[in-house]
């Protein structure tokens, strides 16, 4: 490969320190600072300051001293590091997460990738990592304003616009069809309250064998996706599965667990596309008694659609003020009217 064809967002993580570059200093208790550097700027803290110029030009890896005569570690901050500092509207996903998506809806260089609940852009940064420049991802998100501070922090990370990722504002059922022609999709990625009033648009884009992974947060919500794929019948039988993360204090001898981790954050459902008038094959498993609700005459339980609004879910509001500041933020504040 020739030396000068990099791809996107490639010359942002290596050689010296340059204006406008993200760096994560880390203080000799292990906290972590990221700040953007800039020709004649300075980081204050309670115990003294230190001057960007210090950084300006020197490698990554560098140590530095505020006036204070406290040692600061210099380094750009990882992917993972960035989505958890960056600002925010809507709650990112973690990268943990982020890992299970790509491996195991095994997204590769050159899919053709749907995502539908933009958020923050967290995802979205691995999403175009995996695809690569030769790749497609297109983002859906339904709020204007998640989408702004999202293009904001996509295009903060990799120094521009990616050349594969397009951001669309809408429903996913709407915008979909008219991005993708039937059978077109190899991935859909779906991070939304409901993804289960998706089926039938996800359906119709993917291509047979393509995968459909989504990101949920409650057991409720698990089992109402799962149950809506069985009865679809266009996809194989979905498999679920949570990660949990747990860190490990080093320090001599003393070699223990850590007393927090990273315990629940949601769960992840897979299945992938029958070919079309194929019939997805029976459960051999009985279900337990009990396992279906039923109403009191033995019918089967009717849904409430109430009961799926995001405060009932618990979903966490975003005031306007924080918005507007994430916004202002990320480059992407509302014009004026």
């Amino acid at each position: 490969m020739n030396p000068d064809q990099t791809s996107t967002g490639a010359a942002q993580r290596r050689g010296l320190f340059r204006a406008g570059d993200r760096v994560q200093l880390t203080d000799p208790r292990g906290r972590l600072h990221t700040i953007t550097l800039a020709e004649g700027a300075s980081f204050h803290t309670h115990r003294g300051y230190l001057d960007h110029d210090q950084l300006l030009g020197s490698p990554e890896g560098s140590v530095v001293r505020n006036t204070a005569g406290i040692e600061y570690l210099a380094v750009r901050p990882l992917l993972a590091d960035y989505v958890l500092s960056m600002p925010r509207g809507a709650a990112v996903v973690y990268p943990k997460d982020s890992g299970q998506i790509v491996a195991m809806a095994d997204i590769y260089p050159g899919a053709r990738v749907i995502e539908a609940g933009v958020g923050s852009g967290a995802l979205t940064m691995s999403l175009l990592r995996a695809v690569g420049d030769g790749g497609s991802l297109h983002s859906i998100e339904r709020r204007e304003d998640f989408a702004a501070i999202a293009r904001g922090n996509v295009e903060g990370f990799f120094g521009g616009p990616h050349p594969a990722w397009e951001l669309s504002v809408g429903d996913l059922s709407d915008v979909l069809p008219t991005v993708a022609e039937p059978g077109t999709v190899d991935r859909v990625v779906l991070d939304m309250l409901a993804p289960w009033e998706n089926l039938d648009a996800v359906a119709e884009a993917l291509a047979p064998g393509g995968v459909f992974i989504s990101y949920v947060a409650t057991t409720t919500q698990l089992s109402r996706l799962a149950e809506d794929i069985r009865t679809d019948g266009r996809y194989t039988e979905p498999e679920a599965w949570e990660s949990m993360v747990r860190g490990w204090h080093l320090e001599g001898l003393a070699v223990r667990p850590q007393h927090r981790m990273i315990g629940h954050t949601g769960f992840l459902l897979t299945t992938r596309r029958l070919a079309d008038g194929v019939e997805a094959p029976q459960r051999r498993r009985r279900p337990a008694k009990g396992a279906y609700p039923v109403a009191p005459d033995g019918a089967p339980a009717v849904d409430d659609s109430e009961l799926w609004s995001p405060e009932a879910m618990g979903e966490r509001l975003v005031s306007d003020k924080k918005l507007r500041r994430a916004r202002r933020d990320v480059g992407q504040a509302p014009q004026e009217a």
